[in-house]
């Protein structure tokens, strides 16, 4: 019992919700019940051909990543769709298998087709990966269309199995998922509290600790955006009120993200007792007071600290009473409100839009890796296609794009490696190899979400498993593998770089700005005297476009710890992650306090000011070689009431990125 403890505590630690688990259980799930039922009936009705084994195993996939729909019925849909999508693509495919030429072009078409379609919604995106996946899978098993029937089977039994894992064996459930985020929320909580603690027995405080309370600090956001993310703040009323469970909940995680980060940066300009912090963690009331006591006045920074750290301990105990409270009834999104008819998706189909660009993107580097793919083998050049396409997705900039072909080619390499190590010991014994490639796959989509390197390792795994298991299995195969996969990574880069490239400083920018509107939009609903929950969803919105930004800045770095790295990177960054903090300083206090925005009129008509400066310099922050300004020390509002020093603070937060040094703002309050 104490290891499953451990492991659901570590586990949500690592994975707020357990959203990475639950959607590789899904799509391992999927793959396993799919394939037992083909497999049975291959040996009970008629034998199956393997491109029908082949399309169920991939349709199984696109159904646990693509299909994204809100509801149950608009997945069946989108899932209907997928099924006569695919067995069209792998009939076309089979059909054309003696005309290669034309076969070749005509995937280029759907190619572009589908990579285009992305831009009439979310559903389309997954049509689109279907009808590329399907023609992928038709062209190289080859199927014969006499075999339709069997193909049809695969489709439908994937679809069907897929449909009833998400819907009943792993269904999606708010309450559950949002209990379980909070669970994180704390265990990251106590990760923040524990490495704080350590440092302040030590005599000084190190580089290393600091790396690590910030490293802690990122992980907290994570874990506490996820959490929002169950609560629909946008239709509740403005001012949580005693009978508002959920919207009482919202502002507990907001108060709980905000004196998390207030201990962070008042224990690095002074480390609370450790006493005072091991208290917390044990929510010893009596030793926390004793505590406190025995500071005095004398450390004035001290004294802080160790009141961040009484916040900290009371808004836990307040969000764990409103957690006491909640029902699934009161996470129920009410019926939306009558609104007209939004206008139907267009394709504008000229180079301004960048959906027609990265179609155009998309199936020229598939083009380039399918002529050099050839050239290498005419058998297994879709490797080098398929490389080619994937190295495109969900990515931002010709940055992402070069980082994602090198994590592609690094993951292949390394599990070809392993792989072929694998095998060889195995053997191609079945009973070791199915249970070995199930396990691959589950962790090769568990880590998916956080490093595609490590995925591409285990699905290289898998397929080295696979082809031992059919027999083909030889070290000029993977060697073959390899290079393709190469040769589709070096185009997909080539054309991000070369054709309509997207440079990581326009990505930056975009980012910047859309930072700097929800600034805006936040400092002009204080201005306006907006309160309540609605200031509070106005500092999430920036808080999640913080996080966009993070995204953005990710190429910049060689190995991505930019939050943790030294360098100009990271403090440029590290000046927006603290003007966002302090921002939800000036929401969370203006939310709370009687006082008239009038009292603030001239301070955030300055912070309006210089977000506009920011705005428009944008990405020059973080291409500049000159050192960003030192941060400022101040006093956090924990033993303060009004809104002002959260203001000011978002004014001095941003003149950093102006100027070198900074006038300590002490010196004009008298702190």
């Amino acid at each position: 019992m104490t290891f499953r403890l451990r492991l659901r505590d570590w586990l949500l630690a690592n994975d707020p919700a357990f959203s990475r688990l639950r959607q590789a259980s899904r799509i391992t799930a999927t793959v396993v019940i799919s394939v037992a039922l083909l497999i049975a009936f291959h040996f009970i009705a008629t034998p199956l051909p393997p491109a029908a084994y082949g399309l169920a195993i991939t349709l199984s996939i696109e159904g646990g990543l693509a299909v994204r729909d809100r509801t149950a019925s608009e997945q069946l849909v989108t899932r209907i769709l997928a099924v006569v999508t695919g067995v069209a693509m792998v009939t076309l495919a089979s059909a054309l298998e003696g005309y290669r030429h034309v076969s070749d072009l005509v995937f280029l078409v759907v190619i572009f087709v589908a990579v285009y379609g992305r831009v009439f919604g979310q559903r389309w995106f997954a049509i689109g990966m279907f009808a590329f996946m399907s023609y992928f899978t038709g062209a190289y098993l080859r199927p014969s269309l006499d075999q339709l029937p069997a193909l049809v089977l695969g489709a439908g039994i994937s679809a069907a199995i897929a449909h009833l894992v998400r819907t009943v064996l792993l269904p999606d459930d708010r309450y559950r998922d949002l209990l379980r985020a909070i669970a994180s929320v704390q265990q990251r909580v106590d990760e923040i509290l524990h490495g704080i603690a350590a440092a302040a027995r030590r005599p000084i405080l190190r580089a290393a600790d600091r790396r690590r309370l910030h490293a802690l600090e990122e992980r907290l956001k994570e874990a506490v955006l996820m959490a929002e993310s169950f609560i629909a703040t946008d239709t509740r009323r403005p001012a949580p009120e005693p009978g508002d469970v959920s919207a009482d909940l919202a502002i507990g995680l907001f108060d709980i993200h905000l004196a998390a980060e207030s201990v962070i940066v008042l224990s690095l300009q002074a480390m609370p007792p450790a006493a005072v912090v091991d208290a917390v963690l044990a929510h010893d009331a009596g030793e926390m007071e004793r505590g406190m006591q025995s500071l005095g006045e004398a450390n004035v920074k001290q004294l802080e600290a160790a009141r961040a750290l009484l916040w900290l301990h009371t808004v836990r105990d307040r969000l764990n009473r409103s957690l006491a409270d909640l029902e699934a009834a009161d996470l129920d999104e009410p019926p939306p409100a009558p609104s007209p008819e939004p206008p139907a998706a267009t394709a504008r189909f000229s180079l301004a839009d960048p959906a027609l660009r990265s179609a155009i993107q998309i199936t020229l580097a598939s083009g380039i890796a399918m002529v050099f793919g050839l050239m290498l083998s005419r058998e297994r050049w879709f490797w080098a296609v398929l490389a080619a396409f994937l190295v495109f997705t969900n990515t931002r900039s010709r940055g992402d794009t070069a980082v994602k072909a090198l994590q592609r080619s690094a993951g292949t390499l390394a599990g070809i490696v392993v792989g072929l190590a694998a095998a060889s010991a195995i053997g191609g014994t079945v009973y070791i190899v199915l249970p070995l490639g199930a396990a691959c796959i589950f962790l090769a989509f568990y880590f998916l979400p956080v490093s595609y390197a490590t995925m591409t390792f285990f699905v290289s795994v898998v397929l080295s498993l696979a082809y031992s298991l059919l027999g083909v299995l030889t070290p000029q195969l993977l060697e073959l593998r390899l290079e393709e996969t190469l040769v589709g990574s070096v185009a997909g880069a080539a054309v991000a770089f070369v054709v309509f490239p997207t440079k990581t400083r326009t990505t930056l920018d975009a980012a910047i700005r859309n930072w700097c509107d929800k600034l805006s939009e936040l400092l002009e609903e204080a201005r306006r005297g907006t309160s309540g929950l609605d200031l509070v969803s106005r500092s999430q919105a920036l808080d999640r476009a913080y996080r966009e930004l993070a995204a953005a800045a990710k190429p910049l770095g060689v190995s991505w710890q930019l939050v943790t790295r030294p360098g100009h990177v990271r403090q440029t960054l590290a000046v927006f992650m603290g003007c966002t903090y302090w921002a939800r300083i000036v929401a969370r206090k203006m939310s709370q306090d009687p006082e008239s925005p009038n009292d603030f009129a001239a301070q955030i008509e300055e912070n309006l000011k210089l977000a506009s400066k920011v705005r428009e310099t944008g990405a020059d922050y973080f291409y500049r070689s000159r050192s960003v300004a030192a941060p400022v020390e101040r006093h956090l509002p924990v033993s303060r009431d009004d809104a002002g020093l959260g203001l000011e603070m978002v004014a001095v937060s941003l003149e950093r990125l102006h100027s070198p040094r900074v006038r300590p703002a002490g010196e004009e309050r008298g702190l």
